[in-house]
């Protein structure tokens, strides 16, 4: 096989894409500073090069072959791939960058966010670029440079750097109880229990450690986003098992009350990331201002 047939030139591979996103030499010439002329030949060498054509004729205008429809699109990868290394190292020489950060959605709204502005303050030079992840990162797959996630703290692999650990509590609307049942774990058994799909079941735990009937529990709606959960459990759908930490605004605004004590759920929120990426001055920086900070258990 020949490689250099399978490598050609950036040039013309750049040539190629501007042209097939326009379908046009003209707007690509354009966009790359060149002749029409100059990328029309770029793309007649590729083609050449392939052994394939990329473009067919209509009157005045090109369009995509089939086979140039595949390969633009396998190339727009690759091209983003390079681009986004290249930002990388760029970054990396300066000493700044971007990070991007997966997070639970409900955890990123309540506990990161709100204290972000404060990373930045101190980081001007860096950009963190959340994205909500439900599931756990494939760092392998996912365009992703760092996690904060709950689970396990051993996690073959990554890097590891636990924050703290998940404490849940029960919540309820102050309408769903009478106020002196607001205290009293035994109104619970009364309630539907609604949890988080992705979440341990605690609720025969939480029964257990309160000294109630688990025979007692009425399974409510799953949901799978603790913030929607809040949210029904303030609409009196019924009552939720959810992390403390993410309810501390509803509880001291009254709009949500807590029963019983809080119990553990052995699983812990955590910094993660490949290995690879400890280089990142970005992740680094993000690092340094995140693991120091004071956590509420």
């Amino acid at each position: 096989m020949n490689y250099r047939r399978l490598t050609p030139s950036m040039s013309l591979l750049l040539a190629f894409e501007a042209a097939a996103r326009h379908e046009s030499y003209t707007r690509a010439a354009q966009e790359l500073a060149l002749t029409q002329s100059a990328v029309s030949r770029q793309v007649q060498s590729l083609e050449a090069l392939l052994g394939i054509t990329l473009f067919r004729r209509e009157g005045r205008n090109i369009v995509l072959t089939d086979v140039g429809r595949l390969y633009r699109r396998e190339l727009d990868g690759a091209l983003t791939q390079i681009r986004k290394a290249t930002l990388q190292a760029v970054a990396y020489g300066s000493g700044v960058g971007t990070l991007r950060l997966a997070l639970l959605p409900t955890f990123g709204s309540k506990w990161l966010l709100p204290r972000l502005n404060d990373f930045y303050a101190t980081n001007p030079g860096v950009q963190v670029h959340i994205h909500s992840r439900i599931q756990a990162v494939d760092f392998d797959e996912d365009d992703i440079d760092a996690a904060i996630s709950v689970g396990s703290a051993d996690q073959p692999g990554l890097v590891v750097h636990p924050l703290l650990e998940e404490m849940m509590i029960v919540v309820a609307s102050p309408d769903a109880l009478a106020e002196h049942e607001q205290d009293d774990p035994a109104a619970i058994a009364r309630q539907l229990l609604l949890q988080v799909a992705s979440h341990p079941p605690l609720w025969a735990d939480w029964f257990a450690r309160h000294g109630l009937n688990p025979d007692q529990m009425r399974a409510g709606p799953n949901f799978e986003l603790t913030s929607h959960l809040i949210q029904a459990v303030r609409a009196g759908i019924g009552v939720g098992l959810v992390p403390r930490l993410l309810v501390e605004d509803e509880v001291r605004q009254g709009h949500l009350v807590t029963v019983g004590e809080t119990i553990p759920s052995q699983r812990t929120y955590c910094l993660v990331y490949p290995p690879r990426n400890e280089v990142l001055p970005s992740l680094e920086a993000f690092k340094s201002w995140l693991l120091p900070m004071p956590v509420e258990r």
